[in-house]
């Protein structure tokens, strides 16, 4: 294990593989921070909520794996949240104004120093926000929690030529292939030769790496083929309203500017289910609950989620999110 234990626990005679996975210093610099957070939410005038963590719905994601639990006894299965975002957006939609959580999300196969089954996240929608109010709330959590100072604002085409030379709107294919073997970066042979893939080789492996050092970097204006559920910006042409945090390489946040219509919305599941079954991945239900409080009406809103956990890591200057938690899934 990559925990780490306090004296205390290591001179005494207490089993360590049944002791915490982080320092009981650690833990409590942990409950700070989520009291100061807690503290300026709520002088924002957000509401806290907590939503399930088991739900009937899931928001197919194309990477995400959800964890799926039988329930014998109604005879159906129900998800483990990867993300408590489908449920705050029914929130939003029945006029909760601005809210946020501190919820317990779950992930099938990711583990890591980043990365478990269960990990926190920090999740918060506001009903009329753009992303430069939320860059401003960004920089305040980055001071309250880091110490940083200021933001900074690229986008996706300038990250890309400055850090990799090329530039991710107009590059193809064989650019792309041909820029990695230059910079001589491992690709998976199982890569699936598109432009989206690509992208996503070259954000992990070459560009995010290189972000956040000076102070931390908000990564926008996204390819629209990896718009998740963002709406789109009325550029000619478009991007995605998408952005993600970035601190000392590494990703902390990511967001977007919320796809209100509840047809696009559609569109975009059936869109991320076709492109999990060409990853050999299952499909995911259509969330018809999510659909319908679209209908009813979801407002103009921006959402941000934060890798709690990698937020902690990085304000103790630990080097797993594991020395954050109280237990890991292995000590869970």
């Amino acid at each position: 294990m990559t925990g780490k234990h306090s004296d205390s626990l290591k001179s005494s005679s207490f089993p360590l593989d049944h002791g915490p996975s982080a320092t009981i210093e650690t833990l409590r610099l942990r409950a700070s921070m989520t009291k100061r957070i807690r503290t300026f939410f709520d002088s924002l005038d957000f509401l806290e909520v907590d939503t399930p963590v088991l739900s009937r719905e899931v928001l197919p994601e194309t990477t995400i794996d959800p964890l799926a639990v039988p329930l014998p006894s109604l005879n159906e299965s129900r998800y483990l949240q990867a993300s408590p975002e489908a449920l705050m957006k029914r929130l939003l939609a029945a006029g909760s104004g601005p809210i946020y959580q501190f919820a317990h999300a779950f992930r099938l196969g990711e583990r890591g120093m980043l990365h478990d089954i269960e990990f926190t996240m920090l999740e918060w929608y506001a009903p009329g926000w753009t992303l430069d109010r939320a860059a401003e709330v960004l920089d305040t959590l980055c001071q309250m929690t880091i110490g940083s100072s200021g933001v900074e604002r690229i986008s996706c085409r300038n990250a890309f030529l400055t850090h990799a030379g090329i530039d991710p709107f107009l590059a193809s294919v064989e650019d792309f292939c041909r820029v990695a073997a230059h910079l001589q970066i491992q690709i998976p042979k199982s890569l699936e030769q598109s432009i989206g893939n690509w992208f996503e080789i070259f954000l992990s492996e070459v560009v995010g790496p290189r972000l956040g050092y000076a102070r931390p970097v908000i990564l926008e204006a996204w390819p629209v083929c990896h718009a998740a559920f963002a709406a789109l910006s009325s550029d000619s042409p478009p991007t995605a309203q998408r952005f993600e945090l970035f601190i000392q390489g590494i990703e902390v946040a990511n967001g977007w500017q919320e796809l209100v219509d509840p047809e696009h919305l559609l569109e975009r599941i059936h869109e991320a289910n076709q492109a999990r079954v060409q990853d050999q991945r299952d499909s995911l239900p259509i969330p018809h609950r999510l659909i319908e409080a679209h209908r009813f009406g979801m407002p103009q809103a921006l959402g941000v989620a934060i890798g709690f956990d990698r937020l902690v890591m990085l304000a103790t200057h630990n080097a797993s999110i594991d020395d954050t938690r109280s237990f890991s899934s292995e000590r869970a």
